[in-house]
């Protein structure tokens, strides 16, 4: 079936099926985060963080949430900063709880996996990064072969500072740069020239960080095909090891920015899917394969290897091959996951700030795993990362379930006929059908899913 033909029968189902306008987490946790409440879940961290195992493995996500100025396109919890001033203050809460964090840990503990994210986490001067390694190094040292990615603003960074990330044992960059058309970069309010991109590349090159992961957005504002297939292009003359490629949320309810782009510039629900699809064919011709829904990377990839042996996971940062039970999650609006259920700390710095000042963690929502909870997470997670659920390999995590998954399945399986098969071993997604993975992991979600905080399916 041609590329065309397929995207045609797509469109025509989706309609059928009435899912062009549903709006669909993108299921970096189950439940959502729209879904946590304000019970005493904060009151449950101190005794989660202390059941950890000694000598175990945990993941550390760092929130950053500052940025110099604020693109109109993203949803993300920042704010600007046009002096370190606030910086420095939300950096001694983070060194607080750093610190708290510590004094909880069971002995033993190292880190696999650290990622710095925001807002712009290299607004940070090299004295902060620094210090924040150093702190963190004291309470938690990263493990051998540990991952230590930063989302890296190639308009607020420098020698100075890559130098500090290199020594401080970072191994991944992750540069955001959505589209390298002009045009588009003036209505979504980022302005980055390819030229500034490639020098801050060549500079990460040459200070030894040894991959190098791209952010590339499709479903902008005035974007066609011409315009991602070019963007596409210029990024892969970066040579990156994986490139990340997300459909554009526009949630102007959630994100008031996003007011500043007008709706009708955007494309629609089959514009998006072809926009996706041309992306896509330019990456595999130059040897970049799909890893689930929205990431692609070359062979020799950690991600890629761990899709091949049916390790790969999802987590709030998007896909990882990270095996870490537990995710703690420093600064404000930062989630940790726990065997236990999830806690998110306060999303306003200066809630955040006062309640590390007082003495205690931050954590103001979460949710306690309950009822079939973890068995629904894990049909979602199989869902996004393989394109299918085993049902024999979910229940030798859930015993006693077979009965429940088959009928979860035959229940969906009949809702999207031709573009799943469905049988006694369990669910697979059809190779043409996968842009549609998130709208059938919707299927298995029990909770109220209100638009609220969610993105488009596409």
């Amino acid at each position: 079936m041609s590329t065309y033909i397929t995207i045609m029968h797509m469109t025509s189902k989706l309609a059928k099926l009435g899912l062009f306008d549903a709006m669909v987490p993108r299921y970096t946790s189950y439940p959502t985060a729209p879904q946590f409440n304000t019970g005493n879940v904060g009151g449950d961290v101190p005794s989660w963080v202390r059941s950890i195992a000694p000598n175990s493995t945990i993941s550390l996500y760092l929130h950053v949430p500052f940025c110099r100025k604020l693109c109109w396109f993203c949803a993300c919890r920042t704010q600007g900063a046009v002096t370190l001033s606030p910086v420095a203050e939300y950096l001694d809460a983070v060194h607080r709880e750093i610190a708290l964090l510590g004094a909880h840990l069971p002995e033993g503990v190292t880190i696999s996996h650290m990622h710095w994210g925001g807002g712009t986490p290299t607004l940070l001067t090299a004295e902060m990064i620094s210090a924040l390694v150093g702190a963190i190094a004291d309470i938690a040292p990263l493990a051998p072969n540990a991952e230590f990615s930063v989302e890296v603003d190639v308009k607020e960074i420098g020698p100075a500072r890559i130098d500090a990330l290199a020594k401080a044992g970072m191994t991944r960059a992750a540069i955001g740069i959505q589209d390298f058309d002009p045009h588009i970069q003036s209505t979504i309010g980022r302005i980055q020239s390819f030229e500034i991109t490639r020098d801050t590349t060549q500079m990460l090159r040459d200070a030894q960080i040894k991959f190098l992961d791209a952010d590339l957005l499709f479903g902008l504002p005035h974007q066609d095909e011409t315009h991602i297939s070019a963007s596409v292009q210029k990024v892969l003359t970066l040579n990156p090891d994986r490139v990340a490629l997300y459909g554009y949320s526009h949630v102007p309810w959630m994100a008031r920015r996003q007011s500043m782009i007008p709706s009708d510039t955007l494309p629609t629900p089959e514009k998006r899917l072809k926009l996706f699809d041309a992306a896509r064919r330019l990456l595999e011709w130059d040897g970049l394969s799909q890893i689930g829904i929205d990431h692609f990377a070359v062979p020799d990839d950690r991600l890629m290897q761990a899709a091949k042996t049916g390790r790969l996971k999802r987590n709030f940062q998007g896909y990882t091959d990270d095996a870490a039970p537990v995710l703690i999650g420093l600064g404000a609006s930062a989630i940790s996951r726990f065997p236990q259920g999830y806690a998110q700390n306060a999303p306003a710095t200066s809630d955040y700030i006062k309640a590390i000042t007082a003495g205690g963690f931050a954590a103001q929502k979460g949710h306690v795993f309950s009822g079939e909870d973890l068995l629904r997470a894990r049909i979602i997670e199989s869902i996004l990362c393989d394109f299918s659920v085993d049902i024999a390999k979910v229940t030798a995590r859930f015993p006693g379930t077979g009965p429940r998954v088959a009928e979860l399945l035959q229940d969906v399986s009949a809702r999207f006929g031709d573009l799943v098969n469905f049988g006694p071993d369990g669910l697979y997604i059809r190779p043409e059908a996968r842009p549609l993975a998130r709208i059938i992991a919707k299927q298995f979600d029990a909770y109220d899913r209100s638009p609220a905080g969610h993105a488009a399916a596409l």
